[in-house]
Order: C-alpha cells, then sequence, then structure tokens
C-alpha cells in the first residue's frame, strides 16, 4: 500500500457497518485464530529476557544497575531491520517462503530459552547474557517472518482486527511468561520454569505448518542488493517519511522505561512473587482482554489516528499510577489497579501502534519495511532501558516514574505534526 491517499484512509476511516456485522465471524476465522496464536508465540520470549530474568537475578542478589544493564540483550529486537531482507529475498527448500524461515527460528528459540534456564545469573553472568541474546535473536527472527507473514495473509480491510488478535495473543504469552513463570519460581527452580516457557512455544509451530502459505506478490526483491535498497528507496521516497518513524521511536518510550524497571520495584514494594504473578495473570490478563478488544472496536469507530491520541494519553496516565504505588507502598488492591490499568492502555496503544506501522508497509518489501519500522519501537525497550536501573536508584521510585510519565511528551508532539500533515 504506497499511495498516501490510501494509507490516510486506511489510518482515519472507519470500516463499514456491513463490516462490523460480520465482526464474530470474522473473529473466529482461520487467519484471526492465525494471528492469535502466532502474537502468543512472539509475545511469551521476549519477558523471558526481561522480567523473568530481573526476577531471577533479582533473587540471587545481582546489583540493580546490572539488571539495569542486562536489557542490552535485547539488541536483536533493535537491529532486525540488518537481516530481514534475508526473509524476503531467499527461501528454504521446505514449507514455502514464509513458514520455512518461521519453523526454523522457532525452533533454535525452544533451544534458546532451555539452554538459558541451565545458566546462573550469580555464578555465570556472562553466560545467561550469552543465552539470552541467542533467545533475542531468535526472537526477533520470528518476530520478523510474523509480522510479513500477517501483513501478507490478511487482506487491507483485515489487517486493524487482525493486528488486534495479533496483540492480544502477545499479551497472554507476556502474561503466561511474566504471571505463570513468576508463580512457578516460587515452587520450583527457574531452570526447569523455562523448559516449560520453551515447550508453551509448541503450538506455535504446529500452527506454522498446519496454516497456508500466503500468495507471492509480483515485483518482489530478485537479488539481495535489492531486497535491502529496494524497501528503503520506496518508503524514505514517501513525504513526512522521517517524522513518520520519529513518532513510532518515540511514542511508546516512556510506557517502556517504566516496564523495564516494575519487577525490581514490586520486589522492592515488598511484594512476593506469587502476589505479583497472581495479579499479574487475574487482573492484568482481563484488563489486556478488555484493551485489546476495546482498543479494536474504537479503532472501528474512530480511526487508527484518533485512536493513538486517546491510547497515548491513556499510557502517559498509566505509568503515573506506579508513582502513586511508590507512594503508597505495599497495597494488594493499588498493585491490582495500576496493573489493571496499564495492561489497559498498554494493549490499546499497541494494537493501534501495529495497525499504523502495518498500514505504512508495501506488500513487495513486507518484512523488510515492518522490521525497520518495529525496530524503533524496540528501540526504546533496549536503549532506553539500559540506565533505567541507574535512574531509579539515584532519583528514587517515585521520582523515576514521574520522569517515565512526562517522557511521553515527544512521541505526541509528533503525532500531532503527522496528524496535520495528513489532514491537509
Amino acid at each position: 500500500m504506497t499511495d498516501q491517499n490510501m494509507i490516510k484512509e486506511t489510518q482515519s476511516s472507519p470500516v463499514s457497518p456491513e463490516g462490523e456485522k460480520h465482526i464474530l465471524i470474522r473473529i473466529f476465522s482461520r487467519k484471526m485464530l492465525v494471528s492469535l496464536i502466532m502474537g502468543f508465540s512472539c509475545g511469551l520470549p521476549l519477558l523471558l529476557t526481561i522480567s523473568v530474568l530481573q526476577a531471577w537475578m533479582k533473587k540471587e542478589g545481582v546489583d540493580l544497575t546490572v539488571i539495569g544493564i542486562f536489557s542490552m540483550v535485547g539488541l536483536p529486537y533493535t537491529l532486525k531491520f540488518l537481516w530481514a531482507p534475508i526473509f524476503d529475498r531467499f527461501t528454504l527448500p521446505f514449507l514455502g517462503r514464509r513458514k520455512g524461515w518461521l519453523v526454523t527460528s522457532q525452533i533454535f528459540l525452544m533451544v534458546a530459552i532451555i539452554l538459558m534456564g541451565f545458566t546462573s545469573p550469580a555464578r555465570m553472568p556472562w553466560m545467561v547474557a550469552f543465552t539470552a541474546f541467542l533467545v533475542t535473536f531468535f526472537s526477533a527472527s520470528q518476530d520478523i517472518v510474523v509480522d510479513a507473514y500477517r501483513r501478507e495473509d490478511l487482506n487491507d480491510e483485515e489487517l486493524g482486527l487482525g493486528s488486534s488478535m495479533y496483540i492480544y495473543g502477545y499479551r497472554v504469552g507476556m502474561l503466561l511468561a511474566s504471571g505463570g513463570g513468576l508463580i512457578l519460581a516460587d515452587f520450583i527452580p527457574f531452570s526447569l520454569v523455562y523448559i516449560l516457557m520453551a515447550l508453551s512455544l509448541v503450538p506455535g509451530v504446529i500452527t506454522t505448518v498446519m496454516t497456508p502459505e500466503p500468495p507471492r506478490v509480483k515485483g518482489h526483491p530478485s537479488t539481495l542488493a535489492g531486497a535491502v535498497m529496494e524497501p528503503l528507496m520506496e518508503y524514505f521516497a514517501r513525504p513526512g517519511a522521517l517524522a513518520v518513524l520519529g513518532f513510532i521511536l518515540f511514542y511508546k518510550i516512556g510506557d517502556t522505561m517504566a516496564s523495564a524497571m516494575t519487577m525490581p520495584f514490586y520486589m522492592d514494594m515488598g511484594f512476593t512473587m506469587t502476589e505479583i504473578g497472581t495479579v499479574v495473570k487475574l487482573f492484568g490478563f482481563w484488563a489486556t482482554l478488555v484493551g485489546t478488544f476495546g482498543g479494536g472496536i474504537l479503532m472501528l469507530k474512530l480511526g487508527i489516528n484518533s485512536s493513538l491520541w486517546i491510547f497515548g494519553i491513556l499510557q502517559a496516565v498509566s505509568t503515573a499510577g506506579f508513582a502513586w504505588l511508590a507512594v503508597v507502598g505495599h497495597s494488594i488492591p493499588l498493585l491490582s489497579g495500576v496493573i489493571a490499568f496499564e495492561n489497559m492502555s498498554s494493549g490499546m496503544g499497541t494494537a493501534a501502534y501495529v495497525a499504523f506501522m502495518a498500514s505504512m508497509t508495501d506488500r513487495r518489501f513486507t518484512a523488510t519495511q515492518y522490521a525497520l519500522l518495529s525496530s524503533l519501537m524496540g528501540i526504546p525497550r533496549v536503549m532506553a532501558s539500559a540506565p533505567t536501573g541507574f535512574l531509579a536508584k539515584n532519583m528514587g521510585w517515585e521520582g523515576f516514574f514521574i520522569a517515565c510519565t512526562f517522557a511521553a511528551i515527544p512521541g505526541m508532539v509528533l503525532l500531532y505534526f503527522i496528524t496535520s500533515d495528513r489532514s491537509k
């Protein structure tokens, strides 16, 4: 979808009443089920190298500053555009262009997660860092192919709903890792937790094998050089291309910085891992459900641009809720409210965010262009999260979360310029 008028229409126009009438049929279609399961497979590995690993490191007495620096193992999420052209250009000799790469990434990802479970943060931190890097590399590779598959499998009318289903599955995967994983960690060793998490990816492998390969579009790159250059040339020839990249970079930076330190924060507030895991699982799950489907309905009614405004403001307010919890201290009801609101607003914001990025891709270069955009989405999670331990240590939890709240402002300013330009 390269024509800017088409992109503007996708971002601002709600679906017709006829489309809304058949929404339940669409939700239970093969395409939406695949989007849901693939989203789960992409969401589960993420927190295994963030909050679950943070809890493991904290439990073994690793310094808070080191915990913050460990977020650097997430660099593959930021740099995945570097090897995404390989997936656009080459096809493995089994299952097809997208499915072959996807099942390969999934199998290597499961192996890396199991290997990570047999390390020790206190005794061999560099081995933990290496295996965590492998997890993020193969997880990022899975993300590249899943994003390309989803964009090619769904038509333009299905893209918004498909993105919502993907985000719902993604959030469920995150909740299983952070909620279920932490509850299990109170009763079994972390090594076994990681093995169980790896086995949870088996449904994604089965889905990959069973779902059909999407048809190849005409005009796809015929050389590796073309797979690298043609997507970039097409994208940067568009008006306002740099402003869009800046918006993607900054839209969720405050929310992401806050999330990087939530696990040590909860533990410093005196919450047990069972309390954290239970609240995340119970309240977080239902808040995610409401946020994802509520966000999808609002996008149908308001369009993506207006939804980005509303969800962005809600994300900033949810970050401020952590500062409130820092003042109050150990309170299960307040923890429940903060986590529920954060999950709901973040789910809404991410659904609109993903739909926006997907609408900006050209089907000829899906893997490379989407990887470029989503890599920018991952920069705050890696680069901006690295100093969060230092900031929290020196500013205090209340000051830290207030600073994260104000960090949302640049993204909203860029959204103003983007929507103003597109309204002309």
